[in-house]
């Protein structure tokens, strides 16, 4: 299980912040809305946004999908499947244009069945938002990057 939060940035507590999970650990840190884009991890000292998605299993879902404050677009996906790894660089180009609103995430439903099975995943590629571990919207099929970049936004408003 993950470390509770810290304060990596300096952060107020409370409203004034926003829990997120490092990419690397899964620490939950705060961090102040006005800093998003910036910030290192208070344990492991790395950066809290790389621009690329974030491998997630079971065990790292979590901290980044139920505790953490951003919104999290995951693309579920197996190594087999031809359109989930056509469609892998352009869901990597969206976590560019995309943090540090949104953290992106991948789970590989071979290596994650519960995940899948959670999900009630039954065509992939599909692509799920949640927020604070429950489902916003879903679509399944391969996106092109314009139009995946474009249902991110107008699903969050």
């Amino acid at each position: 299980m993950p470390p509770t939060a810290s304060s990596s940035t300096g952060a107020q507590s409370g409203a004034d912040s926003l829990h997120v999970a490092c990419p690397h650990c899964d620490t939950l840190n705060r961090v102040p809305p006005a800093r998003l884009g910036g910030g290192k991890c208070g344990r492991c000292g790395k950066a809290l946004f790389e621009g690329k998605p974030v491998a997630l299993d079971a065990r790292r879902f979590a901290a980044h999908a139920e505790r953490g404050d951003l919104p999290l677009l995951i693309d579920f996906w197996a190594d087999w499947c031809g359109p989930c790894r056509a469609m892998a660089p352009a869901f990597a180009q969206a976590a560019a244009q995309l943090e540090p609103q949104i953290r992106l995430a991948k789970i590989d439903t071979e290596a994650s069945p519960d995940l899948a099975a959670r999900f009630a995943i039954r065509s992939i590629p599909s692509l799920i938002l949640v927020r604070h571990g429950r489902e916003i919207a879903r679509t399944a099929g391969a996106m092109p990057l314009p139009a995946l970049v474009a249902w991110v936004r107008q699903t969050l408003g």
